[in-house]
């Protein structure tokens, strides 16, 4: 472990879960699964993950008549609802790196800023050893397109930007007393295929360059590289050994997925109909 890397979690028992592509309902429901592992006394989880196929992730109240659903289909681009707010993001199979921190909410700070800008340092280190100047927006930026993640109002407490576009969105959520923070660094912006599983909006893909950057636009490095970057940072704050989900884990969150990140209940609802 790098001692100037590590956080002040470090002396915990976690583990660090390198890349895995899954589908988007399971993705999100070992997210659930980790948190009630980290609550029931198990290792807290870093993780990096991949999405395949490529999925739209929509937010927990985002209206279900934003997204054109015949195109993803047509696509075959897999759509599910995160447990996080905010808009959608699509989730490009190569052009976007997702991760994941869970630990029992006990050992993080109250107050919500603190524990993002806790949980946020590993992923500005990883910035930094791509050779990537990445910080908080500095000031609030208003929205282009709300139900667009990444077209949001830019927020200084968890949106990072680089060179002053977004490069990464964070969000968190509680489950089972255990935090949740995930979040989507762009390795490389699909202006053109984010902005067509939205329905709704006259968004060129111009407009969103202006708005997001890519890891590719400002450093030479490729995906597996940047994906490395993240790990290793990840796994150096919270001095994590190398681990892996357990048979029973893969098993709960198959059954969740199925009940729920890829049940149409729970994707298509309506704002209305949330519980």
């Amino acid at each position: 472990m790098a001692e100037e890397t590590a956080g002040p979690l470090a002396d915990r028992e976690w583990r660090l879960i390198r890349e895995e592509a899954r589908e988007g309902p399971m993705q999100m429901a070992l997210d659930e699964i980790a948190a009630e592992t980290a609550a029931d006394g198990g290792p807290r989880t870093v993780r990096v993950y991949r999405w395949q196929p490529s999925t739209l992730s929509l937010g927990y109240g985002q209206d279900p008549e934003t997204v054109d659903w015949d195109h993803c289909a047509d696509a075959g681009i897999s759509v599910t609802r995160r447990q996080t707010g905010g808009g959608g993001i699509y989730h490009d199979v190569d052009g976007d790196v997702s991760y994941s921190i869970v630990a029992p909410k006990a050992e993080l700070p109250g107050d919500l800023l603190d524990a993002y800008h806790l949980l946020c340092e590993p992923i500005l280190d990883a910035f930094d050893r791509l050779g990537i100047d990445a910080d908080y927006v500095p000031e609030s930026v208003p929205e282009i397109w709300s139900p667009a993640c990444y077209l949001r109002a830019l927020h200084p407490a968890h949106d990072i930007v680089a060179e002053g576009r977004k490069i990464s969105g964070n969000a968190q959520y509680r489950r089972r007393e255990a935090v949740i923070q995930h979040g989507s660094l762009t390795y490389s912006v699909e202006a053109a295929a984010h902005l067509a599983v939205f329905d709704g909006h006259d968004v060129d893909p111009a407009e969103f360059r202006e708005r997001v950057v890519g890891v590719d636009e400002l450093a030479d490095v490729s995906r597996a590289e940047m994906v490395a970057a993240v790990e290793s940072a990840l796994g150096e704050w919270a001095d994590a050994a190398e681990g892996s989900w357990t048979d029973d884990e893969l098993e709960r969150a198959r059954e969740r997925a199925e009940e729920k990140y890829a049940n149409d209940e729970w994707v298509r609802r309506r704002p209305d109909d949330r519980s």
